[in-house]
This record gives structure tokens, C-alpha cells and sequence, in this order.
């Protein structure tokens, strides 16, 4: 993707953005001699381990791995494509993204209206609706019988779709062909709905309307509950460009603040929940839209607190949800994450329940939610007679998929311990959770972080950290064509620096963004060598001597394997050349 911005539109993005400002932004940063520090926001920690270089442009997280420069930090944190990242970064320093280089696999802007301000203007229109429509006296009937007030209304932007086919189309102008590209518009952005005959109408009617945000507050959809009989009782906006069901959650950008102040989030099944629970005074709950909650949607939900509550139905329905939350959870419950399981009375749902019991008791529902290694370890106990060999038997095999989707780490290793406990053996499962997709740079780094460095890692983690060095390396084509592992990409980097000096690591490191090596990259500009530039200058000299000497013997057995058969004239002069270098240098 990086080859579809101009490369030094991103130099110079690097170079004006600060990463300390940025990440403060986030999470408090607190001075820690030449760095900044706090706790880690990828993993719950309590003593801070999380470093931001300023002189580099890059963090570092020394107990998690997790490294990078400011755009990898908005992709991590906020689940940004690239170029969304470059775009938010660039839109902070007042600059526009320049477009006519990009590849032609990126997807050309969309011509006409923008979604997002359609949509808000929608919502004005569904606002508006509820308060002066002759419909909306029943509707505002309805709110109230379900214990809602004006103020709760409004700071969930509740509103009215009306009975009627075209409402919505008459507001935006003439539902006729003259205005052919705003219906269009109106269709992608889900608003409207198309019949077989290609007649348009509005998809949302006869529907207390609440409005669905992303995480950074955009309006990307609705969610509407019919006021009278009818099916579906809840109907959401379908799949759009700039709403998908399996990421978003209803809630969490008003959510936001107090899930961070409380350390956990409550997932609910429905928008109404989420509503009723703020009404009454517990405003960290979010509801998933029509799917089962998603690996994305915990995710996001664990960067702002480590803990997740679900709550469910009690009855059949409920007990069935909740285990499919429990296996969507386990890929994402690294180290640190905490999930637990929270099941309602029968009949009962949270909307009605916290109205009948108020904010004190249904607190306490939540405090004793089942943590998630009970309840997987509990339910896989239920299915299995412990008094029988067999039945232990039962209880390990149940037992051994679910253990291998959890990611490495102490909390697998402990659901594992206890339940070979029950069982009375051990449990053989992979040797890492198989998540389907190919191992993030955050799993990579760690894995390697505490590995030892080779001679060519340390030059290009020293290269990469001292950008200047650059000017010492003097022959990068021998370098490259010695064909010695590691080398052809210290010829790269140094020559990208000759060609174009890097103002830091950050902008230096984004050049090689879409190369396979990128997260090893990453992880070599976080080495700490403890070296000065001085030292580090030093440093690497021995390093380039010993590659010369190295590529010369390399050179030299080539040879001496090939002059078994023949040599040209030009390669016997060579060896000779070789040597000599190799008898002048003992």
C-alpha cells in the first residue's frame, strides 16, 4: 500500500507528526529520562511498560512486544487500514493525501454524495420526525412505557421513521429520475430499499429509529424497532461501504470513556438494552448488531478496558448464544484480557430487569459473572460423567479444541493444567492456537524479540536506529549480489537513505512497509544495543569489515569448487586477488 502514496509524502507526513503527541492522546504519556512512558494500552499491566521514543518517532512496548512507528500505532489501536491511518495523520497536520499516484487496484472515490453526511442528514430527518410527525405521539407513548426520557432520547439521537414508502426520499427531493443520483446514494448508504422492478422506497418505516456510530463517532447506519405488530422486530442497515455488522458495535462510541473508567464493557443483545442500562445509570454496556460477537468486536472492545462482560438470556437461547461468544472469545483472550458470563433470570432481559431492580442490584449481577475458564470448564463438566474413565475421556477430547484455539500463553496454560486435573492425564494439543491467518506483527516480534542477533541483524538494527550510517556503507551492489542472507536488504536500506535521506527511524522503517520483512524490521529498530552513536558508529565499521571478509571467502570457494572443472582466465587472477586479501589480513 505504501507504493500507492508518494513515499515522500510519507517522509514528510513522519516528520511533522510527533508520536508523543499522538500517543498522549490515547494514553497518558509521563516523561522517563530522554523517553516517555505508560501503561501498555495492548495488554492490562499495572507498572508501565510501554515506551515512546521521541528522537526515533517509534514505541516500544518491553512487555508485550508490540512495537512500531505512528502509523502502525493508529492501525494497531484504532484497527485502521494503512491509508486510513495516513489520512487521519494527515488531516492533523493539515494536509491532503495526494491521490494521482495511487495503484490502480485502489478503489476510485466514490463520485457523488458522501455516505457519512447522508446519513447524519437522515438522522436529522428521524429526529425531527419524532418530535412534530402526527406518528410520533404513539411513538414517544412507546419510549416512555419502556422507561425512557427525553434527555436519554436525545444523547442517542432516538428518532421516527414513519409509516409511508417514501418519506425519506420526499425529504432529500423529487423521488423521480431527476434526482436519480441521490437515490442511488441513498440505496448504498441502506437507507433505501429496491424491489424486483427496480422500484426504490424507504427501507426503515413505522420504526423508533436509533443511529449506529463507528469508533471514531461517524453516523454509519441505523438500527429501527417497529412501534406496532410486524416482522422483522428489528431491522438494521445492511452491509454498506461504510458499515459492516461484523466490526461495529452499537454503543461504544458514547460508551467509550466510562468502559476506560471502569475497566470492563458490557455486551448486550440489543440496542434498547444499551439505552435502558444508560437510562439508568450504567452507561458501559454495547450490543452487537444482528451476529454473534466477533473476534474484531473484542478486539476493539479490549483496547479500552481488559475486561468484557456478556450478558444473556438465561433460557435454551440464551445458554446457546453465550457459548458461541465463548469460542469467538477464545482467540482473542491473550494474556492480561479477562471475559467473564453474566445470564439473566428466566423471562427477563436487561432493559426490563435493571428498570424492575435498579442500577445497586443489577451492579451486583455483573461483579458475579462467571470468569470465562469456569464457565468453559463448568460447561464441558456438564457433558461428561467424571466417575467413569470413559466419561474423563469424553471431558479431554471436549476439551481439546477449545484449548487449542486459545493463543499461547499463561491463561491457556492454566485452563489446561486444571483440566488435566479432572481428568487424571495429560492433554496433547498444538503447539500454538491456529487462528486461520498468518501470524500478526505484534505475535512475530514477540517471538523473536529475546532471540539473539546475528552479525547482519545487528547492522541493520544499528542502520536502522542511526539512519547516518548510511554514508559508511560504500559498495551496496557487492553487498547485494553477494546473495549472503540478510545482505541484499542492508544494501536497501542504505541506499534508500543515500538516495533520500530519512528524517527518523519512524519515516525510515515506512519505506519498507509492504516488504515481507517489515516485521522483523520493526522489531530490529526496537533493539536496545545500549550503544551511543558514537559506540553504535564503531560498531558497525567491524561489522562492514567482517561482511567484506565474509563475502570475499564466500567469493573465493566459489571459486576453488569451480576450478575443479575449469576457470576463465579473469577467475584465476581472481582467486589469486583473494588470497592475496586473505593472507594480508591474518
Amino acid at each position: 500500500m505504501a507504493g500507492r502514496i508518494p513515499q515522500a509524502f510519507i517522509d514528510d507526513l513522519i516528520s511533522r507528526v510527533d508520536i508523543v503527541d499522538l500517543i498522549d492522546g490515547f494514553v497518558p504519556l509521563k516523561k522517563a529520562g530522554k523517553d516517555y512512558k505508560a501503561c501498555c494500552p495492548f495488554h492490562g499491566e499495572k507498572t508501565p511498560s510501554f515506551t515512546v521514543s521521541q528522537e526515533k518517532q517509534f514505541y516500544h512496548c518491553f512487555g508485550c512486544g508490540v512495537h512500531g512507528t505512528a502509523i502502525g500505532f493508529l492501525i494497531e489501536y484504532d484497527q485502521l487500514s494503512f491509508v486510513e491511518a495516513v489520512e487521519q495523520l494527515a488531516n492533523k497536520c493539515g494536509l491532503t493525501v495526494p491521490t494521482d499516484n495511487f495503484a490502480a487496484s485502489t478503489p476510485a472515490p466514490r463520485e457523488g454524495p458522501d455516505l457519512y453526511e447522508l446519513l447524519e442528514k437522515a438522522n436529522d430527518f428521524y429526529q425531527q420526525q419524532l418530535k412534530t410527525h402526527a406518528d410520533s405521539k404513539t411513538a414517544v407513548d412507546y419510549l416512555k412505557n419502556r422507561g425512557l426520557d427525553g434527555e436519554i432520547a436525545k444523547r442517542f439521537g432516538v428518532g421516527l421513521a414513519p409509516e409511508g414508502w417514501d418519506n425519506l426520499m420526499q425529504h432529500f427531493g423529487d423521488p423521480s429520475n431527476s434526482n436519480e443520483k441521490i437515490n442511488e446514494a441513498l440505496l448504498t448508504a441502506g437507507l433505501l430499499s429496491k424491489n424486483e422492478k427496480g422500484r426504490m422506497y424507504d427501507r426503515f418505516r413505522g420504526r423508533i429509529m436509533f443511529p449506529i456510530h463507528d469508533y471514531r463517532g461517524r453516523m454509519v447506519g441505523f438500527g429501527g424497532r417497529i412501534i406496532n405488530e410486524g416482522e422483522p422486530k428489528y431491522l438494521n442497515s445492511p452491509e454498506t461501504p461504510v458499515f459492516h455488522k461484523g466490526s461495529e458495535l452499537y454503543g461504544l462510541y458514547l460508551a467509550r470513556t466510562s468502559i476506560r473508567d471502569t475497566g470492563h464493557s458490557l455486551v448486550v443483545e440489543g440496542y434498547m438494552d444499551v439505552v435502558a442500562l444508560a437510562q439508568n445509570g450504567i452507561d458501559f454496556s454495547v450490543a452487537t448488531l444482528g451476529t454473534a460477537t466477533t473476534k474484531a468486536h473484542l478486539d476493539r472492545l479490549f483496547r479500552h478496558a481488559p475486561e468484557v462482560i456478556f450478558c444473556f438470556d438465561g433460557d435454551r437461547a440464551g445458554k446457546e448464544a453465550a457459548w458461541r461468544a465463548l469460542e469467538n472469545a477464545l482467540p482473542a483472550m491473550q494474556d492480561g484480557r479477562q471475559a467473564s458470563f453474566m445470564f439473566l433470570p428466566d423471562g427477563e432481559d436487561p432493559d426490563t430487569l435493571v428498570r424492575k431492580v435498579g442500577k445497586e442490584e443489577f451492579t451486583r449481577l455483573i461483579e458475579s459473572a462467571k470468569p470465562l475458564p469456569e464457565y468453559l470448564i463448568d460447561s464441558l463438566s456438564a457433558q461428561a460423567d467424571l466417575t467413569r474413565m470413559d466419561g474423563s475421556a469424553r471431558l479431554a477430547k471436549l476439551a481439546q479444541p477449545l484449548l487449542e484455539r486459545l493463543p499461547q500463553g499463561v491463561l491457556r496454560q492454566l485452563i489446561k493444567q486444571r483440566i488435566e486435573q479432572l481428568v487424571g492425564t495429560q492433554i496433547s494439543i498444538a503447539a500454538a492456537a491456529p487462528t486461520g491467518r498468518a501470524p500478526s506483527r505484534r505475535e512475530i516480534s514477540r517471538g523473536t524479540a529475546q532471540q539473539g542477533k546475528t552479525d547482519i541483524q545487528q547492522a541493520i538494527g544499528y542502520l536502522l536506529q542511526h539512519p547516518e550510517l548510511a554514508a559508511r556503507v560504500n559498495d551496496t551492489n557487492t553487498l547485494r549480489d553477494s546473495e549472503l542472507p540478510g545482505f541484499g536488504m542492508l544494501a536497501d536500506i542504505a541506499e534508500s537513505i543515500q538516495q533520500s535521506p530519512a528524517p527518523n527511524t519512524a519515516a525510515l522503517l515506512e519505506r519498507f512497509r509492504e516488504r515481507k520483512e517489515f516485521p522483523r524490521l520493526e522489531s530490529l529498530a526496537s533493539w536496545n544495543h545500549i550503544y551511543d552513536d558514537e559506540a553504535a558508529a564503531e560498531a558497525f565499521d567491524v561489522l562492514l569489515n567482517n561482511f567484506a571478509t565474509n563475502i570475499d571467502t564466500a567469493r573465493l570457494n566459489q571459486l576453488l569448487e569451480k576450478a575443479k572443472e575449469s576457470l576463465t582466465s579473469d577467475e584465476k587472477e581472481e582467486i589469486k586477488k583473494l588470497l592475496h586479501t586473505d593472507i594480508n589480513s591474518d
